[in-house]
């Protein structure tokens, strides 16, 4: 899997959030994540919503689509879930 992402975005994100997203993406290895469709998005792109434990266990959201036939993941934002949003993921 590839990923990529703002390196801009990445650092706000990690100002913002606390979370970068080299520590994101480790959300995709977790074998017990949950992907949601993103409805509320108003962009022209399918965009996903990754919830799972990085390699730091810390529970985290991810914003993210597909490029490249499915074989890039871009990143777009990255934090802690909601306590309604970490519902969906079952320690």
């Amino acid at each position: 899997m590839k990923f990529e992402w703002d390196i801009r975005k990445n650092e706000v994100n990690i100002i913002k959030h606390k979370v970068s997203f080299e520590e994101a993406m480790t959300v995709f290895k977790d074998t017990k994540a949950v992907i949601l469709y993103d409805e509320n998005n108003l962009e022209t792109e399918d965009r996903f919503n990754i919830i799972g434990l990085s390699k730091l266990s810390n529970l985290l959201i991810v914003c993210h689509c597909y490029r490249e036939n499915d074989t890039t993941i871009r990143i777009i934002s990255a934090r802690k879930p909601t306590k309604t949003e970490a519902q969906y993921y079952e320690v």
